[in-house]
């Protein structure tokens, strides 16, 4: 491996301007700080009876394709290009007897690894807690698809011009003082819509004042580092077919420190192409000595 003094000297510069920039800062650069008065969603499932009057609502609102009727609800249903929100069936009965459905929609993270994970800030999560789409900026990388812990994101494959698509968290109803269409739909009270902060404290007066009656634990509060959607049930989760293994950490701060460590990396190559040069040189010298003798 021989180096000559120029390929040495672009090879060390190029090293040096990796670690002149703000690696570490470039996961979290693309988020707003969430305002106090950020808006959240409380899901309580044991009020849920499976009418689905939230996919209706929701395609409206969205002008997706009316859902379909004839669906088995048991049979687990992901979220679409075409379908932002889907109503399933749990697989476990609750202890009185009764099915149990849970919504599935964009968990709108208060830190969102998608948004995090976009080179061009195609996702971006404004103050008031919609995580929002901009299609015109998007390359179609799907980097967001890949980052999402929940699995949210897709993308039409079968448009000529296709775009990732989901759940909007009804930014626009929202910044007209109205609440998300499948909340302002829902006829049980399964979903109450509010500033993220008041509801988590809601969640906790129903789960652990009303001991034995819901599973102790607020799915959302913690996942992902925190979402806009909580979840409280009398079933576990896993049943719920909620998405299980998700951290209790903001995926763009774990990767803000899985970077921070690249400019340090980097700042070793500069010396160690020096050594290797002289390493090389010296061998030269060396082997041309023993050449004269």
């Amino acid at each position: 491996m021989n180096f000559d003094r120029r390929q040495l000297f672009k090879l060390a510069a190029a090293a040096g301007a990796g670690a002149a920039l703000p690696v570490g800062r470039t996961a979290k650069a693309a988020l707003s700080r969430p305002s106090p008065d950020a808006r959240a969603v409380l899901v309580d499932t044991t009020n849920c009876v499976g009418c689905r009057s939230c996919e209706m609502a929701c395609a409206e609102a969205n002008k997706l394709p009316e859902p379909a009727a004839d669906v088995d609800l048991a049979s687990y249903r992901p979220t679409g290009p075409d379908q932002f929100t889907v109503v399933n069936q749990g697989t476990l009965k609750s202890p009185s007897g009764e099915d149990r459905f849970a919504k599935a929609q964009c968990m709108h993270c208060v830190e969102p690894a998608c948004a995090s994970g976009c080179v061009v800030r195609a996702l971006e999560k404004t103050k008031n807690g919609p995580v929002i789409y901009h299609a015109d900026r998007c390359l179609g990388c799907r980097y967001c698809m890949i980052a999402c812990p929940f699995s949210v994101p897709k993308y039409q494959f079968t448009k000529a011009v296709p775009v990732v698509r989901k759940c909007t968290f009804c930014a626009e109803r929202q910044a007209e003082g109205k609440p998300p269409a499948c909340a302002e739909a829902c006829p049980n009270g399964a979903l109450t819509f509010g500033k993220r902060s008041e509801l988590i404290e809601e969640a906790k007066k129903r789960v652990y004042g009303t001991p034995g009656k819901y599973v102790p634990k607020i799915y959302g509060e913690d996942e992902a580092g925190g979402t806009s959607w909580l979840y409280i049930s009398d079933v576990p989760f896993e049943s719920l077919r909620m998405p299980q293994g998700v951290v209790a950490k903001s995926y763009p701060e774990m990767a803000d420190r899985a970077l921070s460590a690249v400019p340090f990396v980097i700042t070793l190559w500069p010396p160690l192409l020096m050594g290797l040069f002289a390493f090389n040189k010296r061998k030269e010298n060396v082997a041309k000595e023993e050449g004269h003798e």
